[in-house]
């Protein structure tokens, strides 16, 4: 395993476990295209689909310094439009290296960013030019997340200067490395109901692109990309099927570099996002004894809980949405917005670090990351009426119904990425209802509480 990667694991807490035999065979199997591209001649672009912790992230970084390590000549590096993700990586790697190789802080920061990058910076470089780029090998983390084309053009108009942009990012992207005339490799890491934000694509502007500007590319995905949880819709199902595609089961990560109970906590969390708590009450009976899940209306008790739970250097932090804006009543204030790099990194002596349970992580900020233990805070923004969900946006002095699709979809979601982020296991924190607030009142949070015990998650006493 490459050693910029062991440092990605030490410094975020990552386990050591991620030479498992899954990670292994995806790693030969993207290798084995990038070979295939190399020596034909030819451009490809694989997707790569697993569960929230099966370490897909850890697993492009692995291929991408593999590649860099051993093929100078391909510049490999590794994208993501994630920003809190890509300041933690760098910051990681750059204070090991200053540390172990006795270099200045600067240089090292250099190399890191040179290695990881900002999708939006790289898309940028190049929309200014005709330049064919450098790398041959490109990892693109969290490809669901590229923007749509109305997004991309609305973007670049507002902030570039563009005025007639009309590429999504996925279709710009590729273009940028079609430049090339002989070969490269695009390597799409793509989690599942894990879009959260106005104008994320999923995946189906990457098939679009490839179905219609494309078609001389080798496409490689694993056979989960055909289920509804990524995005897949009867035509993209039916590119799939075609000549231009091969399915490869070794591009799915079912084992879980955090433990083997990954796919079953992802399906216990889809169970209760969609309302099927008898589905979730039966999954958590196969993951209770090893993976603690509670619910709590004491904030103190979750903090007090978390401490306790923690061993050694696990580390441990609060999370909520970003749309959790009637947590302010206790303590939780959302808006505050953290910073990434000294909360997921510094130590339990620094006050901005998430060990001191005070400043919260929103779904934006953790994304892509995870800790040991997590206390998931809870507000009305997306609550249980006793049959429902309930999606709604506080505006001014009051919460304001969400009807959109999309909009619904982009809350859903953000409450899957808060309940994902834990290795080890997490306390769901849902206040108390104040009968005096009229923004808090007894519906909001009694009816989601009763949902979660429903599910089969205990009370923390």
């Amino acid at each position: 395993m490459s050693s910029r990667v062991a440092i990605f694991q030490r410094k975020t807490g990552h386990p050591p476990d991620a030479s498992a035999r899954n990670l292994g065979e995806l790693s030969a199997a993207v290798n084995g295209i990038i070979d295939e591209a190399r020596q034909k001649q030819m451009k490809a672009v694989c997707f790569v689909t697993g569960v929230p912790g099966s370490g897909k992230t850890l697993a492009g970084l692995n291929i991408a310094t593999h590649r860099s390590d051993e093929h100078h000549d391909e510049y490999a590096v590794f994208l993501s439009g994630n920003g809190p993700l890509v300041d933690v990586l760098r910051e990681a790697l750059a204070r090991d290296r200053a540390q172990r190789e006795g270099i200045s802080k600067k240089a090292a920061e250099r190399q890191a960013r040179s290695f990881i990058q900002n999708v939006h910076h790289f898309r940028d470089h190049y929309v200014k030019n005709k330049d064919i780029p450098l790398e041959k090998v490109v990892v693109f983390d969290e490809a669901q997340r590229a923007w749509t084309r109305q997004q991309t053009a609305s973007f670049m108009q507002r902030k570039r200067g563009q005025a007639n942009f009309s590429m999504s990012e996925p279709e710009f992207l590729i273009s940028v490395m079609d430049r090339h005339e002989d070969w490269c490799v695009i390597i799409c890491l793509v989690g599942g109901g894990q879009e959260i934000n106005t104008g994320e694509a999923g995946i189906t502007e990457w098939v679009s692109a490839l179905r219609t500007q494309f078609p001389t590319w080798q496409i490689s995905v694993s056979p989960r990309m055909s289920l509804p949880e990524y995005g897949s819709d009867l035509e993209t199902q039916t590119f799939f099927a075609s000549s231009q595609v091969r399915l490869d089961e070794r591009l799915h990560l079912a084992v879980s570099v955090r433990s083997f109970r990954a796919e079953a906590i992802s399906d216990f969390i889809g169970y209760i996002l969609d309302n099927r708590p008898e589905a979730a009450k039966g999954v958590y009976q196969d993951v209770q004894s090893t993976y603690p899940i509670y619910v709590s209306r004491d904030l103190n008790a979750v903090r007090a809980w978390l401490r306790r739970r923690a061993r050694g250097t696990e580390r441990f932090g609060l999370v909520a949405s970003s749309g959790a804006q009637r947590l302010q009543p206790n303590g939780i204030h959302i808006k505050a917005e953290i910073e990434p790099v000294n909360w997921f990194l510094n130590d339990n002596m620094d006050v901005r670090s998430s060990y001191y349970l005070e400043d919260v992580a929103s779904e934006f900020a953790i994304q892509g990351l995870e800790l040991d233990w997590v206390g998931v805070c809870w507000d009305g923004d997306f609550h249980h009426d006793g049959t429902e969900w309930i999606h709604q946006a506080f505006k001014g002095t009051k919460w304001q119904s969400v009807n959109d699709r999309a909009r619904k979809t982009y809350l859903k979601n953000a409450y899957r990425v808060l309940l994902t982020r834990a290795r080890q296991g997490m306390v769901i924190f849902v206040p108390t209802a104040d009968y005096v607030d009229h923004t808090r009142p007894p519906r909001y949070y009694d009816g989601t509480f009763r949902f979660l015990q429903s599910c089969g998650i205990p009370q923390l006493l």
